[in-house]
């Protein structure tokens, strides 16, 4: 039953693997799609969803199977709960890059002030997170997962600065108007493409460490403060 119980964790760590690795090229696309007015790329995005969805009620299914047949304790336990959740992020950044592929079309030409916002260093922000929040996983790096954690605020703040800036030239290109509220929700997509990666790496951190930061990570990273008490002060 033990060696039965080890070939399902691996079978579930491999699924995870490689659901982050087609999100991220999910990702990459649907920001190339955008950025190089490549409909092909907009469309392999599209394709590609029903692959996501399927990878996600596998996982789903298997995290099931191996607590219902099994007893699993410690870490192994904390890999199963955080593989759940981790899976439903990548489920939803994989909804943010199809949500972004979908705009391609409606901001083909690009509005003539687009190399004037901030969207493609919100974009490289918000890859390098997701990219580092899965190596973090996959090598159970808790310092890699905390500069993911710290990066999420710095994307916070580029959101709110594009969001003013895009505002902006709306103002002064009112007949590129429905072009622009396109670059505002796609900014709104990449802030939460970092929320969704910055939850991933909180589980990290919950499977290797066994400490839960969610709400409360400010005071991990920052403090370092071990006693769960003091929290609740």
């Amino acid at each position: 039953m033990e060696r039965l119980f080890d070939i399902y964790l691996e079978k579930l760590k491999t699924r995870l693997i490689k659901m982050s690795s087609l999100v991220e090229q999910q990702v990459d696309l649907a920001v190339k799609s955008i950025e190089e007015q490549n409909s092909g790329f907009a469309e392999t995005v599209l394709e590609r969803e029903n692959k996501v969805n399927k990878y996600d009620r596998k996982i789903e299914k298997l995290c099931q199977k191996i607590i219902a047949l099994n007893q699993p304790v410690a870490m192994d336990l904390r890999l199963i709960i955080s593989a759940l959740t981790i899976n439903t992020n990548l489920e939803r950044i994989g909804d943010l890059a199809r949500n972004i592929a979908l705009r391609q079309p409606k901001l083909t030409p690009k509005p003539s002030f687009y190399s004037k916002t901030k969207i493609q260093e919100m974009s490289l922000i918000a890859k390098s997170m997701l990219n580092n929040s899965i190596d973090a996983f996959n090598n159970e790096d808790i310092d890699l997962a905390k500069k993911v954690i710290i990066k999420d605020s710095v994307l916070d703040d580029l959101f709110v600065e594009n969001k003013e800036l895009i505002i902006n030239f709306i103002k002064s290109n009112i007949n590129e108007l429905e072009k622009g509220i396109e670059l505002l929700e796609i900014c709104r997509h990449l802030e939460r493409l970092g929320d969704q990666a910055t939850n991933i790496a909180e589980d990290v951190v919950f499977i290797v460490n066994a400490k839960l930061i969610k709400h409360k990570y400010q005071k991990y990273i920052y403090d370092d403060i071990d006693d769960e008490d003091k929290d609740e002060e």
